[in-house]
């Protein structure tokens, strides 16, 4: 692979330092189908009550204040504790949340019936689990 690329010799680092160029028509547009930029939008106008909207005024308007600093500010300080509150307080809820279908709590149950019959001399699991005199079996007759 190296070998194929040192075939491209001196030319090789002008590859990967290409300058993006970007082409613009000198032309005159010709006709129906181009529009100049300022026939895009219609500057905004005020309304009748003689108030500017707040997205002419700052562009950049995230609803917190008419204010552009303070609205970037808020903006920043609310996306902050917002996202911070959802990590630390949701994973801490998740983490907290009650051992669902008991599976912790069977496991230590499961531990110490095993540990005290291992004390009590007992097998772990005895031979008939359960009593055969209380087992009802159908007669042959009733098969």
């Amino acid at each position: 692979m190296l070998t194929r690329l040192l075939r491209f010799g001196p030319a090789l680092p002008r590859l990967f330092c290409q300058t993006q160029a970007r082409c613009v028509s000198q032309s005159k547009p010709s006709g129906a189908g181009s529009a100049a930029i300022t026939d895009l939008h219609a500057p905004p106008a005020a309304s009748a009550d003689g108030k500017v909207s707040s997205y002419v005024k700052n562009p950049d308007y995230h609803g917190f204040s008419d204010d552009p600093v303070v609205d970037v500010w808020n903006m920043r300080i609310g996306f902050f504790f917002g996202i911070s509150v959802a990590f630390v307080l949701g994973g801490t809820f998740i983490y907290y949340l009650p051992d669902s279908g008991l599976r912790k709590w069977a496991r230590r149950e499961a531990e110490q019936v095993i540990q005290q019959r291992e004390r009590d001399g007992l097998p772990l699991v005895a031979e008939n689990y359960f009593d055969p005199s209380k087992i009802i079996l159908p007669s042959k007759g009733q098969e």
